[in-house]
């Protein structure tokens, strides 16, 4: 039964469930609400030879789009897709076929519907943006905070290396030729980081190379995929690979303690130079506690320190729970960010035996559950009564962090 708090008593899409103590609980087990909502997508009807929210970033609960927006994200939102389907199918969906096939949709979408053209300074790279219902997309597709013809580097390192990652789990080459194609261009482009200008810029104008915006604060993506050509003997990656680390180490994380202006820029809909995003240094606390000695000898501290940068700067009290926001010119906590750092949280407290994050970490992955509706259907966030929204938010770059919270404490998916 719910206990009766100050605060209100429904969250999400459900009434709320707290312990003796006032501390939040799911509204259903987790794995119940987690394949409810994989069911719901693999329900998911099939137009134009792909799952819906595939090619749609903004879906209602009756998988029919937005009619007031045609906008879509493709790389960030079916790269992480391929990621956290991949993780779900590894976790528990083997049995179920159809989870791989919908990995392999939104790998096909990318590679084949939204690449810049063959020419210009980022040829064939994954698209950042574009619009919905566009087969392919067409050359000057740009929107939110990309102009028609940018595309953000980043986004490409994203898509690139969860193709990688695709490749490897199905053995279909075209996602292999991808992921090699974009990392090339990326290799291509960078420029010697320093203390005001990352190695790619945020935007970049694809035909002429132009960049806007010095700094781009998720650099790590890029990082995953050099680190996974260099596995698999592609040794034409290590002069960049190791570059690039050393300016996240030399420069990224000692700035941490100053003004956070190197982890500015990482989401497709803003373009303020100063916004510094939570999505950037979460995830690469997660990439440095998934390879602890084997990349940073310091990993703890440094993940610790992206932590805490993360709890000064964005976190809030939302109905009675620690929430993490989004950036600075967005406090909400969208599901994507909000189930990221229970995700991050829950992998650092596996990895070193401390349990200061653990609860935050619990509270925090509960709250992102309630936006999932009894039949499946998730919200894009948890404040208020939602279905559907932002794909990404939503789904896509949510269901992964649920997987990684699992490996690392499992009777929490219990």
């Amino acid at each position: 039964m719910p206990m009766h708090t100050p605060y209100p008593d429904t969250l999400g899409n459900h009434a709320v469930v707290r312990d003796d103590h006032g501390i939040l609980l799911p509204w259903t087990p987790w794995q119940d609400a987690i394949c409810r909502e994989m069911q719901w997508y693999l329900n998911c009807p099939l137009e134009f030879g792909y799952p819906r929210f595939v090619w749609m970033t903004f879906m209602d609960g009756h998988y029919q789009p937005d009619a007031r927006r045609e906008d879509c994200i493709p790389a960030s939102q079916n790269g992480m897709g391929i990621l956290s389907y991949l993780k779900y199918h590894q976790y528990g969906g083997r049995g179920n076929r159809q989870v791989l096939d919908w990995a392999r949709h939104m790998g096909n979408y990318l590679v084949r519907e939204c690449n810049t053209p063959p020419g210009g300074r980022y040829p064939r790279f994954t698209r950042s943006t574009g619009l919905r219902g566009r087969f392919p997309q067409p050359p000057d597709c740009g929107c939110q905070g990309d102009r028609p013809f940018e595309i953000q580097p980043d986004k490409g390192g994203i898509a690139g290396y969860a193709l990688l990652v695709l490749y490897q789990a199905t053995g279909e080459k075209s996602y292999l030729d991808q992921a090699l194609n974009n990392a090339h261009v990326l290799a291509a482009n960078a420029i010697q980081g320093d203390a005001t200008h990352s190695p790619w810029p945020f935007r970049a104008d694809y035909r002429t190379g132009e960049g806007r915006g010095a700094v781009s604060g998720n650099m790590v993506y890029i990082l995953r995929l050099f680190d996974a050509l260099h596995e698999l003997g592609y040794q034409e990656f290590d002069p960049p690979r190791e570059r690039l680390w050393h300016w996240i180490r030399d420069y990224q994380l000692p700035d941490l303690a100053k003004d956070g202006m190197l982890w500015v820029q990482f989401f497709e809909d803003h373009h303020g130079t100063d916004n510094r995003t939570a999505w950037s240094p979460l995830n690469l606390a997660r990439y440095l506690i998934e390879r602890k000695d084997q990349r940073d000898p310091r990993w703890r501290i440094h993940a610790r320190d992206l932590i805490e940068f993360v709890n000064k700067n964005f976190t809030r009290v939302r109905h009675g729970v620690p929430i993490c926001g989004e950036q600075d010119y967005d406090e909400n906590p969208w599901g994507g960010i909000l189930s990221t750092y229970g995700a991050v949280l829950a992998m650092y407290t596996a990895a070193t035996g401390s349990e200061e994050y653990k609860g935050l970490a619990w509270q925090a992955l509960n709250f992102a559950l309630y936006a999932t509706d009894n039949d499946g259907c998730p919200g894009e966030q948890a404040s208020y009564p939602c279905r559907g929204g932002w794909q990404e938010d939503a789904h896509t770059d949510k269901i992964h962090n649920f997987m990684d919270a699992i490996a690392a404490i499992p009777e929490w998916g219990k």
